[in-house]
């Protein structure tokens, strides 16, 4: 029993050198263990005459893989310490058990560096009976289950100390059909994982981000390497990459009128001008419709004189698209006789001022919003 434990001492020893070239945590670790077995049924089984003194002193080692932080496979090789008897025909027995192991384990962390662990897997054994001190032996081989659960105390980032359980299942010798037994081990378990974690290692990093933000030269609140549009005006409102936001707003501009005759819808020659500073706005201004807007004077009859505006207003209507070339898209002409007077009354001044047109230009223009 002392040289196995010493086997497992020197192995655990050795484990913190073989990391120590280790950047990070890896999936990999080893370990070892010593613990108690107990042989069931043991004395109670038919062919127990007397029981004597076992060995019950057992010891493991291993190694794993992680697939995850809450699951790994490992591989082992166990001695479950050996029991001995004096059977009916007065012939001592002493059995012991031994082999690989291949399981899954499976970790439920808990508060602090607590953790709680499953496993079960396979026990590829050798079971050996030196019966009569040593003048006889058998042994035979096998694989049996296991089962087994855990709690664990992490005492640093690579190294857990865990307390174990494990129950092995048929572990029977079928050879010479003598022994037919299962297992009952307790025991301490001490576990190296490869790697070293540094989480320190990140400060320096973050403080030459810091010292190399970068500046903003035109004041506009957005740094140089995300201003799309440098030297912005300080007036202007910028967007998220440093370029002036823009609105538009709609306007209605009245660009005065045009006079006509009594009871005539003809465009005379003097308002030729005036109707040639109207085109050019809109063919300066694309973007712009025009609503013309017909009157007449208050003579005569009302009917007559809605109709009389309405032929003004279409006069004008049709210039523009013909002599100017304005599509009719953009153009509105309508009417409105003596309901919208420019001066009230039937004088002669007001007469002459109401026998009119009034274009009003709608557009929409683009202006910059300012801070």
């Amino acid at each position: 029993m002392m040289k196995n434990t010493l086997k497992v001492v020197l192995l655990t020893s050795l484990l913190p050198f073989a990391a120590s070239a280790a950047e990070e945590l890896t999936p990999w670790y080893v370990g070892g263990g010593v613990g108690i077995n107990n042989y069931a049924p043991n004395c109670d089984q038919k062919t127990m005459k007397v029981c004597g003194e076992d060995d019950p002193y057992a010891w493991d080692v291993f190694g794993g893989y992680l697939l995850n932080e809450y699951v790994g496979i490992e591989l082992g090789y166990r001695d479950l310490g050996r029991a001995q008897w004096t059977d009916y025909s007065n012939k001592r027995n002493d059995v012991g058990t031994r082999g690989m192991t291949l399981g899954f384990v499976g970790f439920y962390p808990l508060a602090d560096k607590w953790s709680l662990s499953a496993e079960a897997g396979a026990f590829n054994y050798v079971i050996s009976n030196k019966k009569e001190y040593n003048t006889e032996y058998y042994s035979d081989n096998g694989y049996a289950p296991y089962l087994g659960a855990g709690i664990g105390y992490n005492v640093t980032d690579n190294l857990k100390l865990q307390a174990k359980y494990r129950r092995y299942e048929n572990l029977d010798e079928d050879k010479w059909n003598t022994l037919s037994m299962e297992s009952n081990y307790w025991g301490l378990e001490l576990s190296y994982r490869f790697g070293t974690s540094a989480p320190a290692a990140v400060i320096a990093p973050v403080a030459a981000i810091v010292a190399a933000t970068p500046g903003d030269a035109d004041k506009d609140g957005v740094t140089d390497n995300m201003d799309k549009c440098p030297n912005t005006p300080l007036t202007h409102k910028v967007d998220a990459t440093g370029c002036s936001v823009y609105e538009y707003i709609t306007t209605k501009h009245d660009l005065g009128g045009i006079l006509f005759a009594n009871d005539s819808a003809v465009i005379r020659k003097g308002s030729l001008d005036d109707l040639n500073k109207l085109a050019n706005f809109l063919n300066k201004n694309p973007q712009h419709t025009v609503s013309i807007e017909g009157h007449a004077s208050n003579v005569g009859k009302a009917a007559y004189n809605m109709k009389l505006s309405q032929r003004r207003a279409d006069s004008v209507a049709k210039a523009l698209n013909q002599k100017y070339g304005i599509s009719t898209s953009r153009i509105h002409s309508i009417g409105y006789g003596v309901t919208k007077p420019a001066i009230q009354g039937s004088s002669a001044e007001a007469n002459r001022v109401n026998r009119r047109i009034e274009a009003i230009v709608t557009g929409t223009e683009k202006r910059v919003v300012l801070r």
